[in-house]
Protein backbone atom coordinates (compact mmCIF):
# COMPACT_ATOMS: atom_id res chain seq x y z
CA UNK A 1 0.00 0.00 0.00
CA UNK A 2 0.70 3.48 -0.76
CA UNK A 3 0.40 7.22 0.70
CA UNK A 4 -3.17 7.04 2.68
CA UNK A 5 -3.83 3.36 2.19
CA UNK A 6 -0.90 2.96 4.55
CA UNK A 7 -2.84 4.08 7.85
CA UNK A 8 -6.54 3.48 8.93
CA UNK A 9 -8.02 6.91 10.84
CA UNK A 10 -11.16 5.01 12.06
CA UNK A 11 -14.47 7.60 13.59
CA UNK A 12 -14.78 5.59 16.81
CA UNK A 13 -10.65 6.22 17.21
CA UNK A 14 -8.94 9.65 17.08
CA UNK A 15 -5.48 8.22 16.71
CA UNK A 16 -4.32 6.78 13.94
CA UNK A 17 -3.66 3.08 13.95
CA UNK A 18 -0.62 2.29 11.11
CA UNK A 19 -0.93 -0.12 9.09
CA UNK A 20 1.91 -3.61 9.22
CA UNK A 21 4.16 -1.78 5.95
CA UNK A 22 3.69 1.60 6.75
CA UNK A 23 7.44 3.43 5.60
CA UNK A 24 10.12 2.90 8.18
CA UNK A 25 12.01 5.95 9.49
CA UNK A 26 15.29 5.21 11.30
CA UNK A 27 16.50 7.97 13.72
CA UNK A 28 20.38 8.21 14.49
CA UNK A 29 20.90 9.64 17.88
CA UNK A 30 24.17 10.43 19.35
CA UNK A 31 27.30 12.82 20.18
CA UNK A 32 29.52 13.38 17.35
CA UNK A 33 32.60 10.84 16.55
CA UNK A 34 30.48 7.92 18.05
CA UNK A 35 29.97 6.32 14.29
CA UNK A 36 26.09 7.17 13.44
CA UNK A 37 27.17 7.91 9.40
CA UNK A 38 29.05 4.46 9.82
CA UNK A 39 26.03 2.29 10.91
CA UNK A 40 24.13 4.70 8.96
CA UNK A 41 25.97 3.80 5.42
CA UNK A 42 26.13 0.26 6.43
CA UNK A 43 22.53 -0.07 7.71
CA UNK A 44 21.46 1.48 4.35
CA UNK A 45 23.84 -0.71 2.44
CA UNK A 46 22.53 -4.19 3.71
CA UNK A 47 18.93 -3.11 3.43
CA UNK A 48 19.12 -2.54 -0.23
CA UNK A 49 20.83 -5.67 -0.87
CA UNK A 50 18.36 -7.74 0.88
CA UNK A 51 15.54 -5.37 -1.19
CA UNK A 52 14.27 -3.22 0.90
CA UNK A 53 14.52 0.46 -0.83
CA UNK A 54 16.39 2.15 1.47
CA UNK A 55 18.19 5.76 1.35
CA UNK A 56 19.84 8.06 4.11
CA UNK A 57 19.43 11.35 4.77
CA UNK A 58 22.50 13.16 6.31
CA UNK A 59 22.35 16.24 7.79
CA UNK A 60 25.76 17.44 8.13
CA UNK A 61 25.73 17.11 4.46
CA UNK A 62 22.97 19.33 3.73
CA UNK A 63 24.45 21.87 6.63
CA UNK A 64 27.75 21.98 4.44
CA UNK A 65 25.48 23.07 0.95
CA UNK A 66 23.97 25.85 3.04
CA UNK A 67 27.17 26.82 4.44
CA UNK A 68 29.73 26.77 1.90
CA UNK A 69 32.74 27.43 4.21
CA UNK A 70 33.10 25.97 7.65
CA UNK A 71 35.34 28.26 10.22
CA UNK A 72 35.00 26.53 13.60
CA UNK A 73 33.62 25.40 16.23
CA UNK A 74 31.62 28.22 17.09
CA UNK A 75 28.79 27.48 14.86
CA UNK A 76 27.79 24.31 16.73
CA UNK A 77 27.82 26.53 20.02
CA UNK A 78 24.07 26.50 22.11
CA UNK A 79 24.01 29.90 22.28
CA UNK A 80 24.73 30.62 18.33
CA UNK A 81 21.21 31.74 17.58
CA UNK A 82 22.07 31.87 13.50
CA UNK A 83 23.80 28.83 13.88
CA UNK A 84 21.06 27.10 15.42
CA UNK A 85 18.66 28.85 12.78
CA UNK A 86 20.57 27.17 10.12
CA UNK A 87 20.88 23.50 11.73
CA UNK A 88 17.18 23.51 12.51
CA UNK A 89 16.11 25.03 8.85
CA UNK A 90 18.69 22.38 6.75
CA UNK A 91 17.31 19.54 9.89
CA UNK A 92 13.48 20.53 7.98
CA UNK A 93 14.97 20.27 4.96
CA UNK A 94 15.99 16.75 5.05
CA UNK A 95 13.25 15.64 6.56
CA UNK A 96 11.22 17.33 3.06
CA UNK A 97 13.63 15.18 1.32
CA UNK A 98 12.71 11.30 3.40
CA UNK A 99 8.44 12.76 3.20
CA UNK A 100 9.72 12.93 -0.80
CA UNK A 101 11.52 9.56 -0.77
CA UNK A 102 9.31 7.74 1.07
CA UNK A 103 5.99 9.16 -0.11
CA UNK A 104 6.42 9.67 -3.96
CA UNK A 105 9.79 7.55 -4.86
CA UNK A 106 8.76 4.68 -3.51
CA UNK A 107 11.35 4.26 -0.70
CA UNK A 108 10.55 1.96 2.31
CA UNK A 109 13.12 2.80 4.79
CA UNK A 110 15.26 6.20 5.22
CA UNK A 111 17.70 7.00 7.35
CA UNK A 112 17.82 10.10 9.16
CA UNK A 113 21.36 10.67 10.24
CA UNK A 114 22.16 13.37 12.43
CA UNK A 115 22.80 14.03 16.37
CA UNK A 116 19.37 14.41 17.33
CA UNK A 117 20.75 14.48 20.62
CA UNK A 118 18.36 16.61 22.34
CA UNK A 119 14.19 14.91 23.60
CA UNK A 120 12.66 18.28 21.86
CA UNK A 121 14.44 17.09 18.32
CA UNK A 122 13.04 13.56 18.60
CA UNK A 123 10.07 14.63 19.41
CA UNK A 124 9.25 17.37 16.58
CA UNK A 125 10.68 14.12 14.41
CA UNK A 126 8.51 12.08 15.60
CA UNK A 127 5.19 14.04 14.92
CA UNK A 128 6.69 14.67 11.65
CA UNK A 129 6.62 11.06 11.29
CA UNK A 130 2.90 10.35 13.06
CA UNK A 131 1.74 13.27 9.92
CA UNK A 132 2.90 11.18 7.72
CA UNK A 133 2.10 7.93 8.80
CA UNK A 134 5.87 6.32 9.19
CA UNK A 135 7.07 3.72 11.92
CA UNK A 136 9.66 5.88 13.31
CA UNK A 137 12.80 3.32 14.85
CA UNK A 138 15.75 4.91 16.63
CA UNK A 139 19.44 3.70 16.46
CA UNK A 140 21.41 5.51 19.38
CA UNK A 141 24.89 5.45 19.40
CA UNK A 142 26.77 5.67 22.91
CA UNK A 143 30.62 5.60 23.20
CA UNK A 144 32.85 6.89 26.28
CA UNK A 145 36.03 5.19 25.15
CA UNK A 146 38.52 7.96 23.89
CA UNK A 147 40.44 5.84 22.32
CA UNK A 148 37.56 4.89 19.93
CA UNK A 149 36.58 8.22 19.64
CA UNK A 150 39.87 9.78 19.06
CA UNK A 151 40.33 6.81 16.28
CA UNK A 152 37.10 7.71 14.47
CA UNK A 153 37.92 11.66 14.17
CA UNK A 154 41.43 10.48 12.92
CA UNK A 155 40.01 7.52 10.21
CA UNK A 156 36.87 9.88 9.53
CA UNK A 157 36.93 13.41 10.38
CA UNK A 158 39.99 14.45 9.09
CA UNK A 159 39.06 13.55 5.69
CA UNK A 160 35.82 15.69 6.22
CA UNK A 161 35.49 18.87 3.99
CA UNK A 162 35.37 21.15 7.12
CA UNK A 163 38.76 20.70 7.81
CA UNK A 164 40.45 20.77 4.25
CA UNK A 165 42.84 23.13 4.89
CA UNK A 166 43.74 22.40 8.54
CA UNK A 167 46.74 20.55 9.95
CA UNK A 168 45.55 17.46 11.63
CA UNK A 169 46.40 19.12 15.32
CA UNK A 170 44.16 21.76 14.29
CA UNK A 171 41.00 19.94 13.31
CA UNK A 172 41.38 17.60 16.23
CA UNK A 173 41.22 20.75 18.80
CA UNK A 174 38.26 21.98 16.57
CA UNK A 175 36.17 18.88 16.76
CA UNK A 176 36.90 18.36 20.48
CA UNK A 177 35.59 21.55 21.22
CA UNK A 178 32.30 21.05 18.96
CA UNK A 179 31.55 17.71 20.63
CA UNK A 180 32.16 19.59 23.83
CA UNK A 181 29.35 21.91 21.83
CA UNK A 182 26.76 18.88 22.33
CA UNK A 183 27.35 17.53 25.40
CA UNK A 184 25.59 19.76 27.86
CA UNK A 185 22.27 19.46 25.94
CA UNK A 186 22.55 15.77 25.38
CA UNK A 187 19.95 13.75 26.41
CA UNK A 188 20.51 10.00 25.96
CA UNK A 189 17.11 7.65 25.10
CA UNK A 190 16.15 6.74 28.62
CA UNK A 191 14.47 3.37 29.95
CA UNK A 192 11.83 5.38 31.72
CA UNK A 193 11.03 8.12 30.20
CA UNK A 194 11.32 6.97 26.55
CA UNK A 195 9.61 3.30 27.02
CA UNK A 196 7.07 3.65 24.47
CA UNK A 197 9.45 4.22 21.49
CA UNK A 198 11.18 1.99 19.54
CA UNK A 199 15.14 1.62 19.82
CA UNK A 200 17.91 0.00 20.03
CA UNK A 201 21.19 1.63 21.84
CA UNK A 202 24.54 0.59 20.88
CA UNK A 203 27.44 0.81 24.02
CA UNK A 204 31.20 0.98 23.22
CA UNK A 205 30.74 0.27 19.55
CA UNK A 206 29.04 -3.46 19.89
CA UNK A 207 29.99 -4.47 23.77
CA UNK A 208 26.45 -4.14 25.39
CA UNK A 209 23.11 -3.57 23.41
CA UNK A 210 19.74 -2.34 24.53
CA UNK A 211 16.59 -3.25 22.71
CA UNK A 212 13.36 -1.52 22.96
CA UNK A 213 9.88 -2.10 21.60
CA UNK A 214 10.81 -3.72 18.56
CA UNK A 215 7.70 -3.55 16.04
CA UNK A 216 8.25 -5.29 13.06
CA UNK A 217 10.21 -7.70 10.72
CA UNK A 218 12.04 -5.13 9.47
CA UNK A 219 12.40 -3.67 12.57
CA UNK A 220 13.94 -7.02 14.08
CA UNK A 221 16.32 -7.48 10.61
CA UNK A 222 17.94 -3.93 12.14
CA UNK A 223 18.57 -5.28 15.20
CA UNK A 224 19.54 -8.41 14.41
CA UNK A 225 21.93 -7.54 11.74
CA UNK A 226 23.24 -4.26 13.90
CA UNK A 227 24.36 -6.89 16.46
CA UNK A 228 26.69 -8.81 14.39
CA UNK A 229 28.80 -5.44 12.89
CA UNK A 230 32.08 -4.80 14.44
CA UNK A 231 34.93 -2.38 13.74
CA UNK A 232 37.87 -4.53 14.16
CA UNK A 233 40.36 -3.97 11.28
CA UNK A 234 40.56 -7.18 8.90
CA UNK A 235 40.32 -8.06 5.29
CA UNK A 236 37.99 -10.38 3.41
CA UNK A 237 39.15 -12.17 0.24
CA UNK A 238 37.21 -13.55 -2.69
CA UNK A 239 37.82 -15.56 -5.37
CA UNK A 240 36.16 -18.13 -7.58
CA UNK A 241 37.57 -21.94 -7.83
CA UNK A 242 40.14 -22.85 -10.28
CA UNK A 243 39.22 -23.24 -13.94
CA UNK A 244 36.97 -26.36 -14.39
CA UNK A 245 36.30 -28.88 -16.97
CA UNK A 246 33.04 -27.49 -17.68
CA UNK A 247 34.40 -23.50 -17.61
CA UNK A 248 36.48 -24.97 -20.61
CA UNK A 249 33.92 -26.27 -22.66
CA UNK A 250 31.28 -23.11 -21.72
CA UNK A 251 29.10 -24.67 -20.04
CA UNK A 252 27.10 -23.65 -16.97
CA UNK A 253 26.60 -25.34 -13.72
CA UNK A 254 27.23 -28.88 -12.89
CA UNK A 255 29.89 -30.19 -10.87
CA UNK A 256 32.77 -30.66 -12.56
CA UNK A 257 36.49 -31.10 -11.51
CA UNK A 258 39.64 -28.54 -12.19
CA UNK A 259 41.43 -28.43 -15.29
CA UNK A 260 45.50 -28.51 -15.25
CA UNK A 261 45.54 -24.74 -15.45
CA UNK A 262 42.48 -24.48 -12.28
CA UNK A 263 44.84 -27.16 -10.12
CA UNK A 264 48.44 -24.70 -11.24
CA UNK A 265 45.80 -22.15 -9.60
CA UNK A 266 44.77 -23.68 -6.50
CA UNK A 267 48.88 -24.09 -6.09
CA UNK A 268 49.43 -20.60 -6.43
CA UNK A 269 46.35 -19.27 -4.54
CA UNK A 270 48.42 -21.65 -1.55
CA UNK A 271 51.23 -19.66 -1.61
CA UNK A 272 49.75 -16.39 -2.14
CA UNK A 273 48.10 -16.90 1.23
CA UNK A 274 50.97 -18.30 2.83
CA UNK A 275 52.59 -15.08 1.59
CA UNK A 276 50.38 -12.75 3.04
CA UNK A 277 51.09 -13.94 6.30
CA UNK A 278 47.34 -13.36 7.50
CA UNK A 279 46.35 -13.85 11.43
CA UNK A 280 44.01 -16.17 12.03
CA UNK A 281 42.37 -17.21 8.22
CA UNK A 282 39.31 -18.77 8.07
CA UNK A 283 38.63 -20.22 4.56
CA UNK A 284 35.41 -21.51 3.74
CA UNK A 285 34.05 -23.17 0.25
CA UNK A 286 30.97 -24.23 -1.30
CA UNK A 287 30.03 -28.01 -0.93
CA UNK A 288 31.15 -28.39 -5.12
CA UNK A 289 33.84 -30.43 -6.06
CA UNK A 290 35.61 -27.30 -8.06
CA UNK A 291 35.89 -25.19 -5.11
CA UNK A 292 37.03 -28.00 -2.52
CA UNK A 293 39.76 -28.92 -4.95
CA UNK A 294 40.60 -25.03 -4.53
CA UNK A 295 40.86 -25.21 -1.38
CA UNK A 296 42.61 -28.49 -1.20
CA UNK A 297 45.63 -26.86 -2.48
CA UNK A 298 45.76 -23.84 -0.29
CA UNK A 299 46.72 -27.16 3.06
CA UNK A 300 44.99 -25.63 5.56
CA UNK A 301 41.39 -26.53 7.17
CA UNK A 302 38.18 -25.36 5.33
CA UNK A 303 34.97 -25.17 5.89
CA UNK A 304 32.13 -25.90 3.58
CA UNK A 305 28.88 -24.20 3.16
CA UNK A 306 25.62 -25.56 1.27
CA UNK A 307 24.73 -21.32 0.78
CA UNK A 308 27.96 -20.99 -1.21
CA UNK A 309 27.08 -23.47 -4.18
CA UNK A 310 27.08 -21.79 -7.09
CA UNK A 311 23.09 -20.56 -8.47
CA UNK A 312 20.72 -23.62 -9.47
CA UNK A 313 20.36 -23.05 -13.58
CA UNK A 314 17.54 -25.63 -13.11
CA UNK A 315 16.91 -27.68 -16.44
CA UNK A 316 20.16 -25.29 -18.36
CA UNK A 317 22.52 -27.28 -15.60
CA UNK A 318 25.52 -28.15 -18.05
CA UNK A 319 24.50 -26.53 -20.79
CA UNK A 320 26.18 -23.86 -22.93
CA UNK A 321 25.02 -20.68 -24.05
CA UNK A 322 24.33 -21.73 -27.70
CA UNK A 323 22.29 -24.87 -26.44
CA UNK A 324 19.74 -23.20 -24.14
CA UNK A 325 19.38 -20.06 -26.65
CA UNK A 326 18.51 -23.68 -29.10
CA UNK A 327 16.40 -24.94 -26.52
CA UNK A 328 14.57 -22.03 -25.11
CA UNK A 329 15.25 -18.77 -26.61
CA UNK A 330 12.01 -17.16 -25.06
CA UNK A 331 14.16 -18.39 -21.23
CA UNK A 332 17.23 -16.89 -22.89
CA UNK A 333 15.47 -13.65 -23.87
CA UNK A 334 13.88 -13.50 -20.57
CA UNK A 335 16.80 -13.54 -18.64
CA UNK A 336 18.81 -10.75 -20.26
CA UNK A 337 15.55 -8.67 -19.87
CA UNK A 338 16.02 -9.29 -15.79
CA UNK A 339 18.98 -10.88 -14.97
CA UNK A 340 18.64 -10.07 -11.49
CA UNK A 341 14.67 -11.38 -11.41
CA UNK A 342 14.87 -13.74 -13.69
CA UNK A 343 14.26 -17.34 -12.47
CA UNK A 344 15.76 -20.62 -14.58
CA UNK A 345 13.01 -23.07 -14.86
CA UNK A 346 13.03 -25.26 -12.02
CA UNK A 347 16.02 -23.16 -10.73
CA UNK A 348 17.08 -19.44 -8.94
CA UNK A 349 17.27 -16.32 -9.67
CA UNK A 350 19.94 -13.92 -8.26
CA UNK A 351 17.30 -12.32 -6.09
CA UNK A 352 16.81 -15.82 -4.54
CA UNK A 353 20.74 -16.23 -4.42
CA UNK A 354 20.84 -13.04 -2.66
CA UNK A 355 18.18 -14.31 0.08
CA UNK A 356 20.18 -17.68 0.34
CA UNK A 357 23.41 -15.92 1.28
CA UNK A 358 22.53 -13.39 3.84
CA UNK A 359 23.58 -16.06 6.44
CA UNK A 360 26.98 -16.03 4.88
CA UNK A 361 26.96 -11.98 5.14
CA UNK A 362 26.05 -12.02 8.75
CA UNK A 363 29.04 -14.59 9.83
CA UNK A 364 31.37 -12.38 7.64
CA UNK A 365 30.36 -9.03 9.61
CA UNK A 366 31.08 -10.94 12.75
CA UNK A 367 34.29 -12.54 11.55
CA UNK A 368 38.00 -11.02 10.92
CA UNK A 369 40.26 -12.83 7.99
CA UNK A 370 38.19 -15.19 6.01
CA UNK A 371 38.90 -16.48 2.36
CA UNK A 372 35.44 -17.22 0.17
CA UNK A 373 36.41 -19.76 -2.40
CA UNK A 374 33.02 -19.55 -4.31
CA UNK A 375 31.68 -19.27 -7.73
CA UNK A 376 30.98 -16.56 -10.46
CA UNK A 377 26.63 -15.87 -9.36
CA UNK A 378 27.73 -16.37 -5.79
CA UNK A 379 30.90 -14.18 -5.73
CA UNK A 380 28.78 -11.61 -7.92
CA UNK A 381 26.30 -11.27 -4.87
CA UNK A 382 28.78 -10.85 -2.10
CA UNK A 383 30.61 -8.19 -3.77
CA UNK A 384 27.56 -6.23 -4.89
CA UNK A 385 26.99 -5.88 -0.98
CA UNK A 386 30.38 -5.02 0.07
CA UNK A 387 30.47 -2.74 -2.93
CA UNK A 388 27.01 -1.05 -2.64
CA UNK A 389 25.77 -2.47 -6.25
CA UNK A 390 22.54 -2.33 -7.11
CA UNK A 391 20.43 -5.20 -8.93
CA UNK A 392 20.72 -4.06 -12.01
CA UNK A 393 24.63 -4.14 -11.22
CA UNK A 394 25.55 -7.01 -9.61
CA UNK A 395 24.24 -9.74 -12.65
CA UNK A 396 27.08 -8.07 -14.35
CA UNK A 397 29.63 -7.54 -11.94
CA UNK A 398 33.41 -9.32 -13.78
CA UNK A 399 34.84 -11.88 -10.89
CA UNK A 400 37.06 -13.75 -13.34
CA UNK A 401 38.65 -16.76 -13.06
CA UNK A 402 42.22 -16.86 -11.26
CA UNK A 403 41.58 -13.34 -9.17
CA UNK A 404 41.70 -12.54 -5.65
CA UNK A 405 39.77 -9.72 -4.70
CA UNK A 406 40.95 -8.53 -1.27
CA UNK A 407 38.45 -6.23 0.91
CA UNK A 408 39.51 -3.91 3.38
CA UNK A 409 36.76 -2.07 5.09
CA UNK A 410 37.60 1.52 5.05
CA UNK A 411 36.02 4.51 7.13
CA UNK A 412 32.21 4.69 5.07
CA UNK A 413 32.89 1.72 2.26
CA UNK A 414 35.56 -0.71 1.13
CA UNK A 415 39.16 -0.64 -0.74
CA UNK A 416 39.13 -3.17 -3.35
CA UNK A 417 42.71 -5.02 -4.45
CA UNK A 418 42.20 -7.28 -7.47
CA UNK A 419 45.07 -9.15 -7.83
CA UNK A 420 45.83 -12.30 -10.73
CA UNK A 421 47.42 -14.74 -9.42
CA UNK A 422 48.95 -15.11 -13.29
CA UNK A 423 47.62 -18.03 -14.79
CA UNK A 424 46.08 -18.43 -17.46
CA UNK A 425 42.31 -19.34 -17.40
CA UNK A 426 39.49 -19.02 -19.85
CA UNK A 427 36.66 -16.10 -19.92
CA UNK A 428 33.36 -16.72 -18.29
CA UNK A 429 31.79 -13.48 -18.39
CA UNK A 430 29.18 -12.88 -20.63
CA UNK A 431 27.87 -9.23 -21.31
CA UNK A 432 24.19 -8.62 -21.59
CA UNK A 433 23.68 -8.06 -25.69
CA UNK A 434 22.43 -4.79 -27.02
CA UNK A 435 18.64 -6.84 -28.71
CA UNK A 436 17.07 -8.54 -25.29
CA UNK A 437 13.64 -8.97 -27.56
CA UNK A 438 11.96 -12.36 -27.51
CA UNK A 439 12.01 -11.99 -31.24
CA UNK A 440 15.33 -11.74 -31.68
CA UNK A 441 18.24 -13.40 -33.90
CA UNK A 442 20.07 -16.53 -32.65
CA UNK A 443 23.47 -14.55 -33.75
CA UNK A 444 22.09 -11.10 -31.61
CA UNK A 445 21.68 -13.53 -28.74
CA UNK A 446 25.07 -14.90 -28.87
CA UNK A 447 26.82 -11.81 -29.27
CA UNK A 448 28.84 -11.82 -26.64
CA UNK A 449 28.75 -15.02 -25.32
CA UNK A 450 32.84 -15.49 -24.66
CA UNK A 451 35.07 -18.23 -26.70
CA UNK A 452 35.20 -21.89 -25.20
CA UNK A 453 36.19 -25.18 -26.94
Amino acid sequence: MRGSDRCLNTSKEAQRVCMTNCPTLIVMVGLPARGKTYISKKLTRYLNWIGVPTKEFNVGQYRRECVKIYRNFEFFRPDNEEGLKIRRQCALTALNDVREYLGVEGGQVAVFDATNTTRERRNTIMKFAEQNEYKVFFVESVCEDPNVIAENIVQVKLGSPDYIDCSTEEAIQDFMKRIKCYENSYQPLDETLDRTLSYIKIMDVGRRYLVNRVQDHIQSRIVYYLMNIHITPRSIYLCRHGESDLNVKGRIGGDSGLTLRGKEFAQCLGRFIQEQNIKDLKVWTSQMKRTIQTAEGLSVPYEQWKALNEIDAGVCEEMSYEEIQDHYPLEFALRDQDKYRYRYPKGESYEDLVQRLEPVIMELERQENVLVVCHQAVMRCLLAYFLDKSAEELPYLKCPLHTVLKLTPVAYGCKVESIFLNVEAVNTHRDKPENVNISRLAEEALLTVPAHQ
